[in-house]
């Protein structure tokens, strides 16, 4: 299913999808002094570290077509069935990506298998205080498709074991055009362009009502109205967590 989604609607993903540094800083935070790495559904390669020995494990072709030509090495294969030895790496990452794999609980071992040190995970969690304007006034089917996808934080332990779990703010000119990277800019998710590096959108129903709707909140001030407060603040909590197994 991730190859096949990956393959249909990754085309111009690296056109968005830039990592933002203050996220990334975070991430290298949690890598600690760790100096190899494999990043699991590493996609065009956001988030590899430059200084760090790296090899990369992404299953779309379309992806690894986009990868830059001086990044890490890469190996088409299944976060389910690493092909590697056990303990061949200081640490495994892997960004956004669990809620597309066909077996969370048996990748999330693997990569627990193949690291000797921490194991990060960049996820998303929807928690019944979680907010965000773009999923609860106008696509709220993508909650209820996250609630499925999405692994609550028991589920990552129960596998992991003993887990740090981190809080990553979303800036409002944050770089890298995940689902929220544009809460400040609503316009911004009525171009095709920018909800066709957001897999979201290829995986729910009525998209173009959803939009129309958004599009006339912007245009007769209801969205204002409703949610100009947060064109005052300079981050988000969304609901985005590092989650770290030392």
């Amino acid at each position: 299913m991730s190859t096949q989604l990956y393959d249909e609607i990754g085309v111009g993903y690296r056109d968005r999808r830039h990592p933002d540094p203050r996220i990334g800083r975070r991430i290298e935070d949690a890598l600690r002094e760790s100096e190899s790495l494999l990043n699991v559904g590493a996609g065009t390669g956001s988030y590899e570290p430059r200084d760090r020995r790296v090899v990369a494990v992404e299953p779309s072709r379309e992806m690894i077509a986009q990868r830059a030509r001086d990044s890490a090495p890469v190996v088409q294969a299944s976060a389910t069935g690493l092909p590697f030895a056990d303990a061949a790496f200081d640490a495994a990452l892997a960004i956004l990506t669990i809620h597309h794999w066909p077996d969370r609980r048996r990748g999330l071992a693997e990569m627990a298998r193949v690291s000797r040190g921490p194991v990060v995970v960049l996820t998303h969690f929807w928690d019944d205080e979680s907010a965000f304007w773009l999923v609860d006034d106008y696509f709220p089917a993508i909650r209820e498709m996250d609630r499925r996808k999405m692994p609550p934080i028991s589920e990552l332990a129960s596998t992991l074991g003993p887990v740090e779990v981190l809080p990553v703010p979303i800036p409002h000119d944050c770089t890298d055009g995940f689902l929220g990277a544009y809460w400040r800019r609503p316009r911004a998710y009525l171009d095709p362009s920018v909800r066709a590096a957001i897999s979201s959108f290829a995986l729910i129903p009525e998209v173009e009502a959803g939009i129309e709707r958004l599009r006339a909140d912007l245009d007769d001030g209801s969205w204002h109205a409703r949610h100009g407060h947060l064109l005052e603040r300079e981050e988000a909590d969304l609901g985005y967590r590092l989650v770290v197994r030392a």
